[in-house]
């Protein structure tokens, strides 16, 4: 696995993997209409926010950061279990002290997944800030300080 830079080539990707997702998941209202994720995704990448994991030369998963910020980190379903999330956030914590995001309370596969990658829980939320109005965990990772 390899992970790089996100472009515009990217696009039908990206979001074949968000939709795999956001379309796939029975509980997670659908607030978004499809041209929305592709002005999103557009955007985004834009702005240089995105790193893209490839299995050979596909893109299998991305992680959208904004300096310490995860906005958005997926891995389409066939590639899940084989370390792609996991690649990308330790690039993102390689580059930073710290990482925060939310994740969807009822997401508890990602909830988990951002726990063994040691993030700790620092609040949880109605819902306020998040498209979906559901229930969030904000959750935060620190570098271990050298002794």
């Amino acid at each position: 696995m390899r992970l790089g830079q996100g472009h515009i080539g990217h696009v039908p990707r990206l979001l074949a993997i968000l939709w795999a997702f956001t379309r796939g998941t029975a509980w997670l209202p659908k607030v978004r209409s499809r041209f929305t994720d592709l002005r999103m995704i557009c955007t985004v990448l834009r702005r240089g926010w995105v790193r893209v994991a490839y299995e050979g030369a596909r893109p299998v998963g991305f992680i959208v950061r904004e300096d310490s910020r995860i906005h958005a980190l997926y891995v389409h379903p066939k590639a899940q279990g084989r370390g792609v999330g996991h690649a990308l956030l330790q690039e993102a914590k390689a580059e930073v002290g710290h990482l925060d995001l939310y994740v969807l309370q009822q997401n508890r596969g990602a909830w988990a997944f951002y726990a063994r990658e040691g993030f700790a829980e620092a609040g949880r939320g109605i819902g306020a800030g998040n498209d979906e109005n559901l229930p969030d965990l904000r959750m935060i990772w620190h570098a271990q300080e050298a002794l």
